[in-house]
């Protein structure tokens, strides 16, 4: 009988030849000790380990009482089931008493260890994370070979699928206390140098060269001896893209009417010594076709020679596979002109469109496109889902898709481009879930699943600018609610759910204070798509001296503005038009503030005006990044003509105010006859003023009654295209043009209000009513005419061309980023007389944004302007811009 202190090796050796001399009764082979049959009794769990002593029993099989051999089977079955497990190091049975026919053994374990933490050397938290996550590295596994070994080739496959054949992975145990039942994990990741493809070798390519095939690989590229780092296309081997460049191959061949193209064979060999990989691909091309008769069959709704026309393939036309099957349906684009489209908009929810070959006779390739339209379905039920803090009424108010309207696909992506443009869910997130779609019944139901995003955003931001530090401090709530603001329970942590827009901007230095408070309702009564938005603003500048750097708080000019205005959504020509109205009114008042600005330091000005708008924006799906689409918009904003009513003769007005004109060498006073001293100030009949105190009163209170209320008109135009290149590579093209002009020529253009173009289109502050315009790699505001004294007067009119490359990094709810590449083209002048529209200043240059909900846009360009400001002797060079807030 084996004795305490046998161990697992003797009794399971002893079993085994046990059972082999059972099996083999005609061997004489000898045995330690005869079989006994006993009934089992305790069985007690020694050892290291985590588990209730009743399940490790329970896992081996045995039990209290039952009739066991030793040597036998019952003790070798239970070993083989606690080793099949994987959870320990070490195991062992021993024998610790027999009483009568009643054996007691104790089954001693030593447990492998738990993983207690990972850690990946020299990752950032949330790229380990992420990489912990996607390995399904969970804390309580238990750490043995196997799990290492799997961890090491998960680590090391997905490193070489993205193109690093040399990366190392270590992976080091580390144990947490001195029972070493946990350990902590540490991964030692080098990815080394991604492989670049040395050659791509084609073979069986009679009909398309080479060369046509590796363009139609778009992310797998041959490594260059003119471009080695392919700065656009990088000559990195990853193994995704280039099973996707293998189907691009043959979408090639069947463009090209090569129906039969297949690729036979395709291999990679690596060179570890360059770090080099080469591709060899063979193809069989096949013969080459031409479409035949194409015919449609199960039309009703629509003629076959409509279809016809749609499909736009004509008999004898090269067979082009991929231009039929996106004629067909286009996934790929939202506002596809394809037939499974007309009927999708058409109400034919359940239509199938297959194009199939019904002959073939030599090189040609008869067609039957199959249609089966079945019933037109309808809206039944529409249900919306994700949104916990936004009221039901304000997606309600934006949907299309409306019980008992025909079903639409243009419908559902309008909806989809409204929810989005409303900036409160993520664009991203938004989908219509189809639900109980029953052709019996012919109706369909629609859940629009939607995610809420930041609505609110904090501007606080400190800067050195314009001879002083800048703070500011922005508040903005984009889903705000107006009927709650009484209402303390509302407060999480402010008023919201109504989709309104709130916002208020505080914006100071030592010298001057902006004080504003803007407010919007999208849907003013709540029954139309009627907006009513509002703005009050408060500006205080004191005269600053950039030399001593001091304030003079005694001097002074004040601005206060009113605005409010309405815009209606219009069905004619279409839902994307928008109609506004804006009624605004400033008052200037200066006091004692006389500096180059304007040509009286005290007194007031007053700027009653009226703007309406026409906008067309179809801009989608994403506002911060929309790939399609575009935005019109033409305004005219007017003041009342006074001049026409007032009984003022501005003719002496105009003549007088031209005393800071300066004499040139050479003058001649026309009352002496006596040339005049260079420089000397001249009124506009050329008559010297020597006295010029008493004329710049005088020319005070000129300029103080022909500005007491301003008058001009102003008219501007603006046409903003996004148009999807290639993947997401997003072409943006934007043209701007506008002019300001004067009701009566002799009152004159008043120094108010006019266009100052260059640098990050940002104005700080702004005493005139300027409008500021973005025209990157020149100063900020520097484009703009200047007078003989080299001052800046703004330009009355003025025109703009960008084209903007946009590629997104990510475009996730909780950030956007984006590259950009930009070119523009600008330029302001004094008056239409002086307007060379093909004039302009132009520049290129680079930038990044970055928009996160709760900070806004930000962003940073650089720039460089090839020709020199106005005044300025040199081209602008290069110049940096932060973007902080502006539109996208």
């Amino acid at each position: 009988m084996f004795q305490k202190g046998t161990s697992l090796f003797a009794l399971f050796i002893a079993g085994l030849i046990y059972a082999n001399a059972q099996a083999q009764d005609s061997l004489n082979i000898p045995t330690y000790e005869a079989p006994k049959t006993y009934t089992l009794g305790d069985v007690k769990v020694t050892g290291k380990y985590n588990y209730n002593p009743q399940t490790v029993i329970t896992f081996t099989g045995l039990s209290k009482g039952q009739e066991i051999t030793v040597p036998g089977e019952e003790i070798s079955d239970a070993l083989k089931k606690l080793w099949n497990l994987g959870f320990f190091t070490d195991i062992n049975i021993y024998e610790t008493s027999i009483v009568n026919d009643t054996i007691n053994l104790e089954l001693s374990l030593n447990e492998l260890p738990r993983l207690n933490s990972v850690k990946i050397k020299g990752y950032k938290k949330s790229k380990s994370e992420a990489l912990i996550k996607e390995a399904k590295i969970t804390k309580g596994k238990i750490v043995n070979e196997n799990f290492l070994s799997t961890t090491k080739y998960f680590l090391l496959n997905k490193y070489k699928k993205d193109g690093y054949y040399n990366t190392k992975v270590t992976l080091n145990t580390v144990p947490t206390d001195s029972t070493n039942r946990r350990v902590d994990l540490v991964i030692g990741i080098d990815k080394g140098k991604k492989v670049r493809i040395s050659e791509i070798n084609f073979e069986g390519n009679d009909k398309l060269a080479d060369k046509k095939l590796k363009k139609a690989m778009k992310d797998t590229k041959q490594r260059s001896p003119f471009n080695p780092l392919r700065l656009f296309k990088p000559s990195k081997f990853i193994a995704n893209k280039y099973e996707e460049d293998l189907d691009k191959l043959i979408e090639k061949y069947k463009e090209s009417g090569y129906r039969d193209a297949r690729i036979i064979t395709d291999s990679t060999s690596y060179n570890p010594e360059t770090n080099r990989i080469a591709i060899d691909i063979k193809v069989e091309e096949g013969n080459k076709y031409y479409f035949g008769d194409i015919r449609f069959i199960g039309n009703s709704e629509y003629r076959s020679s409509d279809l016809k026309n749609l499909l736009g393939i004509s008999k004898g036309d090269v067979y082009n596979g991929v231009l039929l099957s996106k004629r067909i349906a286009d996934p790929t684009n939202q506002d596809g002109n394809n037939i499974s489209d007309l009927y999708q908009n058409s109400g034919y929810l359940f239509s199938q469109v297959t194009p199939v070959e019904v002959k073939t006779a030599n090189d040609t390739i008869d067609f039957e496109i199959r249609i089966m339209e079945g019933p037109i379905a309808k809206f039944n039920n529409i249900t919306m889902s994700g949104n916990h803090h936004t009221h039901d009424h304000v997606i309600q108010r934006e949907l299309k898709t409306r019980p008992g309207e025909t079903w639409s696909k243009a419908l559902v992506m309008e909806t989809m481009r409204r929810l989005s443009q409303l900036q409160i869910f993520d664009p991203q997130a938004i989908v219509p879930d189809i639900k109980n779609a029953d052709p019996a019944s012919g109706t369909v139901d629609l859940n629009w699943v939607v995610a809420e995003k930041g609505s609110s955003q904090v501007e606080l931001q400190g800067g050195y600018g314009g001879g002083g530090f800048i703070g500011t401090l922005g508040l903005s709530f984009n889903n705000f609610s107006l009927r709650n603001i009484f209402n303390k329970e509302a407060y999480k942590p402010f008023p919201m759910g109504d989709g309104q827009s709130l916002a208020l901007r505080l914006q100071g230095s030592s010298y001057y204070q902006t004080y504003s408070l803007s407010f919007t309702e999208p849907w003013f009564g709540g029954k139309k798509p009627v907006s009513f938005f509002g703005t009050v603003a408060y500006s205080k500048q004191n005269l600053y001296d950039y030399y001593s750097r001091r304030t003079d708080r005694s001097r002074g000019f004040n601005i206060t503005t009113l605005s409010f205005g309405m815009a209606k959504n219009l069905n004619v020509p279409d839902d994307y038009f928008v109609l506004s109205h804006t009624l605004s009114f400033q008052y200037y008042d200066m006091n004692n503030y006389n500096t180059g600005l304007f040509t009286f330091g005290d007194g007031s000005s007053r700027n009653l005006s009226y703007q309406i708008e026409l906008r067309r924006d179809n801009r989608g799906m994403d506002p911060i990044f929309p790939t399609f689409g575009s935005l019109f918009s033409v305004s005219g904003k007017f003041t009342p003509p006074y001049s026409l009513f007032n009984n003022i003769d501005y003719t002496t007005l105009k003549d007088q105010q031209e005393y800071k004109l300066k004499s040139k060498a050479g003058a001649i006073d026309p009352s002496t006859g006596l040339p005049m001293p260079e420089g000397t100030y001249i009124n506009s009949s050329g008559q010297p003023v020597y006295d010029w105190k008493d004329a710049a009163a005088d020319q005070s209170k000129i300029d103080q009654k022909r500005f007491n209320w301003l008058e001009y008109y102003k008219i501007k135009f603006k046409g903003d295209w996004y148009t999807t290149i290639y993947d997401k590579l997003v072409l943006r093209t934007v043209g701007e043009f506008g002019f300001m002009g004067s009701y009566n020529d002799k009152r004159g253009i008043v120094p108010f209000e006019r266009f100052y173009l260059g640098g990050d289109g940002l104005a700080n502050f702004s005493l005139d009513g300027r409008e500021v315009i973005q025209l990157r790699g020149y100063q900020n505001q520097t484009l703009t005419p200047i007078n003989e004294r080299g001052e800046q007067i703004g330009g009355t009119i003025y025109n703009k061309f960008s084209l903007e490359l946009r590629y997104p990094i990510t475009l996730k709810p909780s950030a956007s980023v984006y590259v950009l590449s930009f070119a523009e083209a600008g330029n302001s002048y004094d008056t239409f007389k002086n307007y060379k529209p093909f004039e302009l200043k132009r520049s290129a240059g680079l930038g990044v944004r970055v928009f996160m909900p709760m900070f806004g846009l930000l962003g940073i360009d650089f720039g460089y302007g090839f020709d020199p400001a106005p005044g300025q002797p040199q081209k602008s060079g290069w110049q940096t811009h932060f973007i902080l807030g502006q539109s996208f």
